[in-house]
């Protein structure tokens, strides 16, 4: 009787998941940038970094460092004198695009300084060499940037003389000679920070071996973990879970993953061994569907999990296998993906052995070709929720949210302060919480889903939205892209048609197929109605 108890009781943990069947797509060959000189640092950082316009990347330059800004639908072959953006006296060794301003970029070097670069609209046709601004306060290479996520013109840096600072960068001077804040907590070199949603809190891990999680504005160390069976070499806030996950080296140098409890960094939650790989793991967490990628440095494998705050806290999925390792990766942020392909994650890989930036995208297999509200929550969208000066007078705000449904309005977890009416954007104004500068204000006459749209009626916004269709030939905007100069260029545009000459017959290929089904299916109902 015990035994039948015993065997009735036992259960196996399925856990149903509607991410379940996710699986990794890598981009065609012609739709992949083929002959970029990705740079040959061996310093653990992405090299990458992605918007809805262009995607930068760390390249090889003779006398200084550079980058390359390379427009998005810009695929093939690079042209070998492609312009670079160059100025620093030594290499980079990160860059970041600014989130509420897609034509901003931020970048570090050993030369101990951080640029600020405006890209212009139109492609390069010679290098970049003159820079918006310029910060100078660290004394040695500067390894890190991380934009603040939800104030505007506020940058985090880190640097090899183990100091965080904060710089504003709401001001008219050029060379930024200090920054509003130090932090100076830290024994060794900070190898990775990540904020919070809101940006109130900072966690960084340190060559010391220890995570710290820091209140940015009064740099003060709230929680410290010197666990010294984890390594960590980078650390991640998991959303609004109240949850850090790190990556490192366990005791036996086994790759490692640990969660921990943001208020109480003496245990970790749980440690996960991976494989016994020398590289770096990046961690990748996606808030809006609770996913953790881990993509490894120097495999080709990307694996993924479902976060949870009930135990297990990890859930693996699976994981993309690819036989070309990857030096650096890059992320697209969530309002560059492709909804219609039922896209929720995409990542660009840096293959060095190749020259090759491969984009890799995260799909939920689903038949229907309507937008899946159920996997398309809400997001953090292009619009700052708090200026500088909110921020460092101690204000905190969510991020502003936007739907990701073609063609929908802007929302938001709280209402928003006003806005400038626009006849009166030129005239001055008194400074109101989210008061866009001009250039913010251009910004937002690009995007469709502004606020000032919402006083005007649905219909007015997708007749715009169908109007700006219309303008678009395979993708490009024939009224900010040029026409083609180089051959190579026309090449490139003949392909991106070939291709969607051949989406579109398969396309209409199956509709017929549908169509004859369903002429079918009437057919065989008009023959069992008049049996009866």
């Amino acid at each position: 009787m015990s035994a039948s108890v015993y065997q009735m009781s036992w259960r196996p943990q399925y856990r149903s998941s509607k991410f379940r069947h996710v699986f990794g797509k890598p981009a065609s060959k012609e739709n992949c940038y083929d002959s970029v000189p990705i740079t040959r640092s061996v310093h653990d950082n992405h090299f990458c970094a992605v918007n809805p316009h262009f995607i930068a990347v760390v390249t090889e330059c003779a006398g200084g460092g550079a980058f390359l800004v390379i427009p998005l639908h810009q695929t093939g072959k690079l042209d070998p004198h492609y312009p670079k953006v160059c100025g620093h006296r030594g290499n980079i060794l990160d860059i970041k695009w600014n989130p509420f301003n897609d034509f901003e970029i931020a970048s570090c070097s050993e030369d101990a300084t951080i640029k600020i670069w405006d890209i212009p609209k139109q492609l390069l046709t010679r290098n970049l060499t003159a820079y918006r601004k310029e910060l100078v306060g660290h004394a040695r290479r500067v390894g890190l940037v991380e934009w603040h996520p939800t104030a505007a013109n506020i940058l985090f840096s880190s640097g090899y003389d183990y100091k965080v600072m904060i710089w504003n960068l709401d001001t008219k001077d050029s060379v930024i000679m200090s920054p509003v804040r130090a932090i100076t907590c830290h024994q060794d070199v900070i190898l990775s920070m990540s904020f919070n949603t809101n940006g109130s809190l900072l966690a960084t891990a340190c060559k010391d071996r220890k995570i710290r999680v820091i209140d940015p504005r009064l740099g003060m160390v709230l929680q410290e973990a010197s666990n010294k069976g984890h390594r960590a070499s980078k650390v991640l806030f998991l959303g609004n879970l109240k949850k850090l996950l790190s990556t490192g080296t366990s005791r036996w140098n086994n790759r490692q993953m640990a969660l921990w409890d943001q208020d109480d960094l003496s245990v970790p939650l749980t440690e996960e061994d991976l494989d016994g790989s020398s590289g770096v793991l990046f961690p990748f967490y996606d808030p809006d569907t609770n996913m953790l990628y881990v993509v490894g440095k120097g495999d080709g494998n990307i694996r993924y999990y479902e976060v949870s705050t009930d135990k297990p806290h990890l859930t693996y999925l699976t994981e993309f296998r690819s036989y070309n390792p990857q030096k650096g990766i890059g992320v697209m942020p969530k309002r560059g993906l492709d909804v219609s392909s039922c896209e929720i994650f995409r990542f660009y890989k840096l293959i060095t052995t190749k020259s090759l930036i491969e984009p890799v995208s995260m799909i939920v297999p689903r038949r229907s070709e309507s937008y899946q509200e159920d996997i398309y929550p809400p997001t953090a969208g292009a619009q700052p929720s708090l200026t500088a000066h909110e921020w460092l007078s101690g204000m905190d705000r969510e991020p502003v949210l936007v739907s990701l449904r073609p063609g929908s309005q802007l929302r938001s977890p709280q209402p928003l302060p006003p806005q400038r009416p626009l006849s009166s954007a030129a005239a001055p104004a008194p400074l109101l919480p989210l008061d866009p500068t001009p250039k913010q204000a251009a910004e937002d006459s690009r995007r469709p889903c502004s606020l000032l749209e919402e006083k005007v009626p649905r219909w007015a916004v997708e007749h715009r939205l169908e109007e700006k269709k219309s303008w678009l030939t395979n993708g490009f905007d024939i009224f900010e892209c040029p026409p083609p100069k180089t051959e190579n260029e026309l090449l490139q545009m003949f392909y991106r048609q070939q291709e969607e000459i051949r989406r579109l017959r398969e396309l209409l290929t199956q509709r017929e197929v549908e169509a004859k089904q369903l002429e079918l299916e009437i057919k065989n109902l008009r023959m069992d109605s008049g049996q009866f």
